[in-house]
């Protein structure tokens, strides 16, 4: 994942633990949530060459944006 998006979720996951009302943890987790599809849109992007240890590389990559995805949206759905 590219620094702009990895790092943003990172971001916004630390924004959201100190958020000052419910309201405003929602939303810092949904952007996470936004945050890890686009990097998994990103990743699929992403042109490997054909070279088979890339694409197992990104895969995992992917899977874990798509696991990430999963987390942040369970949070929203307890949390609201």
């Amino acid at each position: 994942m590219g620094e702009g998006h990895s790092g943003s979720i990172g971001a916004n996951y630390i924004e959201a633990n100190e958020a000052l009302s419910k309201k405003d943890f929602v939303m810092r987790i949904k952007i996470c949530r936004k945050e890890a599809k686009e990097s998994r849109y990103w990743l699929k992007l992403v042109n490997i060459d054909g070279k088979k240890e890339l694409e197992k590389e990104r895969n995992i990559l992917e899977n874990e944006a798509c696991e990430l995805t999963h987390i942040f949206g369970s949070i929203v759905t307890k949390s609201e």
